[in-house]
């Protein structure tokens, strides 16, 4: 992956970066996202943010080879820390970590949000818990993806600021739309992840320790819910 061929889990991100926007891209790593979406003529300015060094000296590298000081600046900065007032951002990507860690960037950046952007996330993992915070600051949930990549399930969620809105804690644990679509990968995710939970209460249920009620109930209602979504 360069900022030439980007990874089919960046191309998707991409796809939901609106024509013409100035993107701040936080935790852009080489910085290839912004990169190829600026040679793609996609977007007008680009903010790189990164909080540890070597990526941050690798995405001002890829900026500087392709000339785009100008229209790109590297930031060392952690989470929307990156972005001031002047930037005028419209459209903001995560990608690549749990979650989790991306509510707590959003949750602590909230000051640094105008709530104009789109948010275009792509959580590793965690998304229920990112879902929760974006229902709760009424960011409404616009698109959701689901793709394949080395055998790895990602999903891409793409909110805007048209709040309040509330959700099921079923749809907060599929997500809203996957839940209305039902694509294959969508089913399959579910049945590996069914067949997983159906195994951890087997598991508990063998053993020598026990095993606080709470857990067990939580595992075997999510297990209901995927039963009722599969049927």
């Amino acid at each position: 992956m360069n900022q030439h061929t980007l990874s089919m889990r960046l191309e998707r991100v991409a796809a939901h970066v609106p024509a013409g926007a100035r993107l701040a891209d936080i935790g852009s790593d080489h910085g290839y996202l912004p990169v190829a979406l600026m040679r793609r003529g996609l977007i007008t300015f680009a903010v790189a943010g990164e909080v540890a060094l070597t990526p941050f000296s690798a995405a001002e590298r890829t900026v500087r080879e392709n000339a785009m000081e100008q229209r790109i600046t590297v930031r060392l900065a952690s989470g929307l820390a990156a972005i001031t007032p002047g930037d005028a951002i419209t459209a903001i990507s995560i990608c690549g970590m749990g979650g989790e860690t991306i509510r707590d960037i959003l949750d602590s950046g909230k000051a640094r949000l105008s709530g104009q952007e789109r948010l275009i996330l792509q959580p590793n993992g965690g998304e229920q818990p990112l879902r929760q915070w974006l229902m709760e600051n009424g960011y409404r949930i616009h698109r959701e993806e689901l793709l394949q990549e080395n055998r790895f399930d990602y999903e891409i969620i793409v909110a805007e600021h048209d709040g309040p809105v509330l959700y099921s804690p079923e749809q907060l644990f599929f997500g809203p739309l996957q839940m209305q679509v039902r694509s294959p990968a969508f089913l399959l995710k579910w049945q590996r992840i069914l067949r997983h939970k159906q195994q951890n209460l087997a598991n508990l249920a063998r053993a020598q320790q026990a095993v606080p009620e709470h857990k067990v109930q939580e595992i075997a209602r999510q297990a209901q819910w995927i039963i009722e979504l599969l049927a």
